[in-house]
């Protein structure tokens, strides 16, 4: 996901976002526990999303 995607969203639609990305992190570490996980970079690839995610949350409160 593009940051400037995410710049033109609203802060409700970031927290939306945010939601949906922590759970799909659940989604793949569980996936992952269970050995189901094809591709492992999913992972590492969520996380750098939710901290783009919570960075625009941060510049957009200020």
């Amino acid at each position: 996901m593009k940051i400037k995607e995410l710049r033109s969203l609203t802060v409700e639609e970031l927290n939306q976002k945010l939601v949906d990305l922590k759970q799909e992190l659940f989604n793949l570490r569980f996936s992952q526990a269970t050995g189901n996980l094809p591709n492992p970079m999913q992972i590492h690839n969520v996380k750098k999303d939710i901290a783009r995610v919570n960075t625009l949350l941060k510049e957009k409160k200020a």
